[in-house]
């Protein structure tokens, strides 16, 4: 069974871009690394995607190797085929978990989600995702109307049991 990531947290980014991962994300991500073994660090990829993605989003090898063999059962030369080779390959940045438990990321990531000294985590099952904290607020608040739209009781594992069609 894969590992999930669970979980939220804030963290400090120096002056040079590292930031510490949660420990609990460590270990999912060393899960889901083949090459990972005691000793070393677990690789990863952060897709940082276009213009419209406000977030980093960081996946396990496992998870990553799974969306590159379904891009590659697209017909080669369709357009679909195209765009997500260029955000899942072109825009994307692999790396690795440093010695002490943190990522170094380039000026490149931090200036295109707007990250200074303070970085948001949260969980999204087989990946993690990275946002500066007040943009994460901010569509978090999104989320909050979204569901003050809902009856009083309404349960949100219904949503686990529709019909693909609905």
């Amino acid at each position: 069974m894969v590992r999930r990531f669970r979980g939220e947290s804030h963290h400090k980014v120096d002056s040079k871009g590292r930031v510490s991962i949660p420990a609990s994300f460590r270990r999912v991500l060393e899960a889901g690394d083949p090459n990972w073994t005691e000793g070393l660090s677990p690789d990863l990829v952060i897709v940082y995607g276009d213009h419209r993605r406000n977030y980093l989003e960081c996946y396990t090898i496992d998870a990553i190797t799974e969306v590159d063999e379904k891009i590659d059962a697209l017909p080669r030369g369709s357009m679909e085929r195209k765009m997500l080779q260029r955000l899942f390959h072109g825009q994307s940045y692999p790396t690795n978990v440093d010695e002490t438990g943190r990522l170094v990321l380039p000026a490149k990531l931090r200036t295109k989600i707007g990250l200074e000294n303070e970085a948001f985590f949260i969980a999204a099952g087989d990946t993690f995702q990275i946002w500066k904290p007040e943009t994460y607020a901010a569509e978090e608040a999104k989320t909050e109307e979204w569901l003050d739209e809902l009856p009083e009781d309404f349960d949100p594992l219904i949503l686990l049991d529709r019909d693909k069609g609905e």
